[in-house]
């Protein structure tokens, strides 16, 4: 992002943040994001989450956390999610990782079209968790701890699968849905889990 004047605070900041999140689109659970400061070097092996096995991706979240400048993870819970609708809950839960990034960020690059609020300047890069290692190490965090969460709610809610399909509408979710109605962490606001509220 640069002016007319051809500043340019990408080149400028000494601590760029990658942003990415996890859960936009799933049927229950929170969303999730994580921002992360990484080293000059890098850290060998970081590519998008989507790309890793579960096995690899935890021990890349593993070096993430141990050798990253600075990382941060924040969330909105389903609540916020229906809400403020899930565009507005994925901008609020970068916006508090990024927040809670020590050292602060003085710029940001996110993953995506949108160039969310997070209090310092922000450049949108599409396909930014295969291309922008910053964000492919965000995109590993936040997905190895909504994962791992989604284990645990799977027992806390059985009989829904979260531990497999990790809230996402699958064939097995929906038929879930339909024989035993919503749990607390659905969300209501979404079509398939307010049809079932109401059947």
């Amino acid at each position: 992002m640069s002016g007319q004047s051809g500043f340019s605070f990408a080149a400028a900041a000494q601590f760029t943040a990658g942003v990415d999140e996890v859960g936009r689109g799933p049927l229950a659970g929170p969303v999730v994001a994580a921002a992360v400061i990484l080293p000059p070097a890098g850290i060998e092996g970081v590519a998008d989450s989507k790309s890793l096995t579960a096995l690899r991706r935890e021990a890349l979240a593993e070096r993430v956390r141990d050798e990253a400048l600075a990382w941060a993870v924040g969330r909105a819970e389903v609540a916020e999610i229906d809400r403020l609708n899930i565009r507005q809950a994925t901008f609020v839960a970068m916006r508090r990782a990024v927040e809670a990034l020590d050292p602060a960020a003085d710029f940001a690059l996110v993953d995506g079209r949108d160039c969310p609020p997070l209090g310092c300047p922000v450049e949108p890069v599409i396909g930014g968790d295969a291309s922008v290692p910053a964000i492919g190490a965000a995109s590993i965090l936040a997905k190895q701890l909504r994962d791992a969460e989604m284990v645990v709610l799977d027992e806390r809610y059985p009989g829904y699968g979260f531990a497999r399909h990790k809230g996402y509408g699958t064939r097995e979710h929906l038929a879930a849905l339909g024989r035993l109605g919503p749990c607390p962490i659905h969300r209501r606001s979404f079509r398939p889990v307010r049809e079932a509220a109401a059947d």
